[in-house]
């Protein structure tokens, strides 16, 4: 039977801090956030829970705002607890300004173990304590209030059990000597979070069609994605709402120079080109006046023999690896960042190899296949 936790509903700064109080002196803390985000950019915080394996302090963020006492604990202290951390992150540093750290991803955990990269919280707690959770509110609507006890329920198990599953997982990791590499991993993972912000000039790079358009087309998808980044975050709401990635794309595409030539390119609407065609088409001119010698390089064809043959070859690089450490594929090196690394030595350019523990086990082996493949 899954645990019946003492549940801790607080509303108010002053049983947040006394809260916090309560769990300062742990050595390990989970977290968790349930939040809604359907018609904004930034998640809406509906819940925050935390646990350090006694009670579950239930947080409405609705009632009551972050305090400095929560934002200590946040960032100093114990070690913090979160399973798939990434949207948790976000809700983080919009309702506390700050991450949470150190932090242990025991999603990240369970895939340097040699398990499912992706495994989710109920397989994880049946995985490692044999118990099977309630999923009957995993679409409920947090904003709701007062919540029902099956929510409140729901919210508390979804932190009570995750100090249980980590000592197993600890055991694991420093009998494999694989807990430094998970440290590494948090810890980047958390400096990306930070770097939002920043990398909307890279969101471009995500499109995986990039190598049908033109060096001029991929400066203008890349000034038109970078500037809708900008304007979700700052009107805060949904990146398809302002314009998805595919009309982007459409429009980088055909170079509209003129209202009328914007209008005319497939899927845009009139609503669009009334609200928003000025901006998208002082984007486009601007990439059409770039100098070619300041052009990003054409985007080399994956199906060409060249691209297909580096690819093999550091993927079986890759893949033997992974067996070697009985560890996923993903785990070691993710498809896109292979592609990154083929593009690279097409173009020349510097290798993005992988730094860290990843980089000393695959490196050598990256560089000898690609020298193969160019001897060959």
């Amino acid at each position: 039977m899954p645990l019946t936790p003492e549940i801790r509903w607080i509303d108010t700064p002053a049983a947040l801090d006394a809260a916090c109080a309560e769990v300062a002196g742990a050595e390990v803390i989970a977290l968790d956030t349930e939040f809604f985000r359907e018609n904004t950019f930034h998640p809406v915080p509906a819940l925050i829970q935390f646990s350090a394996g006694g009670p579950a302090f239930v947080v409405d963020p609705l009632e009551v705002e972050c305090t400095d006492a929560f934002r200590r604990l946040l960032r100093e202290g114990p070690l913090k607890l979160l399973h798939a951390s990434s949207e948790d992150l976000e809700v983080f540093a919009h309702w506390a300004g700050v991450p949470p750290a150190p932090l242990v991803d025991t999603q990240l955990a369970q895939g340097l173990l040699g398990e499912d990269p992706s495994m989710g919280y109920q397989r994880l707690v049946q995985h490692w304590t044999g118990e099977t959770l309630p999923k009957d509110e995993t679409r409920s609507n947090w904003l709701l209030r007062p919540l029902s006890d099956a929510q409140l329920s729901y919210a508390a198990l979804d932190v009570v059990y995750l100090v249980q599953v980590w000592e197993h997982q600890r055991e694991s990791l420093e009998r494999q000597g694989r807990m430094a590499w998970l440290e590494a991993d948090c810890r980047e993972m958390v400096a990306q979070a930070a770097r939002s912000d920043a990398a909307d000039g890279q969101w471009y790079l995500r499109n995986r069609q990039l190598w049908r358009l033109a060096p001029r087309q991929i400066e203008a998808y890349r000034r038109l994605t970078t500037w809708r980044e900008g304007e979700a975050r700052r009107r805060d709401v949904p990146r398809g709402w302002l314009v998805n990635d595919r009309l982007l794309y459409a429009i980088a595409e055909r170079l509209p120079e003129n209202r009328f030539e914007l209008a005319q390119v497939e899927g845009v609407k009139p609503p669009l080109v009334k609200r928003e065609g000025d901006e998208l088409l002082t984007l486009v001119r601007e990439a059409l006046h770039v100098d070619e010698q300041a052009l990003p390089p054409a985007m080399p064809s994956p199906m060409a023999p060249d691209f297909k043959r580096r690819l093999k070859a550091l993927k079986r690089v890759v893949h033997a690896e992974a067996e070697a450490l009985g560890l996923a594929p993903e785990v070691l090196m993710r498809r896109r960042d292979l592609e990154a690394l083929v593009t690279a030595d097409l173009e020349q350019q510097p290798l993005p190899l992988p730094g860290g523990w990843r980089g000393e086990r695959l490196n050598a082996g990256l560089r000898v296949a690609l020298d193969e493949v160019q001897a060959g």
